[in-house]
């Protein structure tokens, strides 16, 4: 299906181009006819020069040297209809139309070569981008899980913005975080963060001992990278979620973070209680500075986790998205058809301008009739026991 709908899309291309050459081949012939039935103190030949202008516009090259050389022939004809083909004035006009036209086949060319330039630099950030910012697995454990990102700066994919999810023994780890800054300057630090997290959820019993070790990790890059004139404004919030398989609850650590949003069918929206940490980055903090927050995760109920670029987003007279008031909306929504609803509404909330990258992460909590079995145990409350 997918290539019957890319020949399609190259076909209708193709067509549109063949349509849009009608109106320089026209104009050569409007021009020529026209200067041949006004008076003779009035020539219109020079006029010619607008159709390999327009071609480029459409066009490439190719085509554009081949209107150029129509051009050329047209005014030549000009001349020899009125007997004076190799006056001084008609070969100006000639060599003119020549150079004019070969100067737009020339910047023509210059523009199909940054075309291809920037085509290959995109597919090279795209694939940087795409390794850094892996797709989260549309099942993990007892959870559902869609996402989206919406990155603020132009031709980018990601920027300041991350989330991860890991798969550890007895349930699920999840971060989302939000690093100061947008765009490409946010990245370096975004990359730290995931790797970090990556690898040390898999080490740590707790999420308190995860957090700090988050923190160790930025607070190291920060003294090595930060700039001078950046000293102390670097920092990333983060919502770290431990989830186990064989208990209705999710434990949260938010460093700095906005807390979820808890969407249960027939009870609406509510939002968990946190207490909030320092964002990582800003001082080195031991397990003991982070508090776990515990709130109720059933069966059929979603989770709806989310960056400030989408509280934050605002229309062209600049009212704030209401984030709240929406989600409710679709509280009975799956995870899959609540992003794209946000999303949508989203965008058209800003007219498809965001000031700040956004992410979501929806964690549907599948019915117990649809949970699959899954090794590991979960040993206390703080944390998940690894499985030998």
């Amino acid at each position: 299906m997918k290539a019957g709908h890319g020949l399609a899309d190259v076909r209708q291309l193709r067509q549109s181009s063949h349509a849009l050459l009608l109106i320089p081949i026209v104009l050569i012939v409007v021009i020529t006819a026209v200067d041949q039935l006004v008076p003779a103190d009035i020539h219109l030949g020079p006029l010619l020069v607008i159709a390999p202008a327009i071609t480029a516009s459409f066009a490439g090259p190719r085509t554009t040297t081949l209107i150029g050389l129509l051009t050329v022939a047209a005014q030549a004809y000009i001349g020899w209809h009125f007997g004076v083909l190799f006056t001084r004035n008609v070969v100006v006009q000639i060599l003119a139309l020549a150079v004019l036209s070969a100067l737009v086949v020339f910047f023509c060319v210059m523009r199909e070569r940054h075309r291809r330039e920037l085509a290959q630099v995109r597919s090279v950030a795209e694939a940087a981008q795409h390794g850094l910012l892996w797709p989260l697995p549309e099942r993990m454990g007892t959870l559902r899980i869609a996402c989206l990102y919406l990155a603020a700066e132009d031709e980018a994919q990601i920027g300041g913005d991350l989330y991860a999810a890991t798969r550890v023994p007895g349930g699920v780890r999840i971060m989302i975080g939000d690093v100061r800054g947008k765009g490409l300057s946010a990245i370096g630090e975004s990359a730290l963060l995931l790797g970090a997290f990556r690898e040390a959820a898999h080490r740590h019993a707790t999420l308190p001992d995860l957090a700090a070790t988050l923190e160790q990790s930025v607070v190291r890059y920060l003294a090595d990278f930060e700039p001078p004139a950046e000293a102390g404004e670097r920092f990333a919030t983060t919502l770290l979620l431990e989830i186990p398989d064989d208990d209705n609850t999710v434990r949260m650590i938010s460093c700095g973070h906005p807390p979820p949003l808890l969407l249960s069918p027939g009870n609406g929206l509510t939002v968990p209680g946190l207490t909030p940490a320092p964002p990582l980055g800003i001082t080195e903090k031991g397990p003991e500075a982070y508090t776990i927050d515990v709130t109720s995760f059933e069966p059929g109920d979603t989770l709806l986790l989310y960056t400030d670029g989408v509280i934050e987003a605002r229309d062209p007279e600049g009212r704030f998205y209401p984030f709240e008031a929406r989600a409710a909306q679709w509280d009975n929504a799956g995870p899959e058809s609540l992003v794209h609803h946000i999303k949508r509404d989203l965008l058209a909330h800003t007219r498809g301008r965001l000031d700040d990258d956004a992410a979501l992460v929806a964690l549907h909590r599948e019915p117990d009739s649809h949970r699959r079995h899954r090794h590991g145990r979960v040993v206390h409350a703080s944390g998940f026991g690894h499985a030998s």
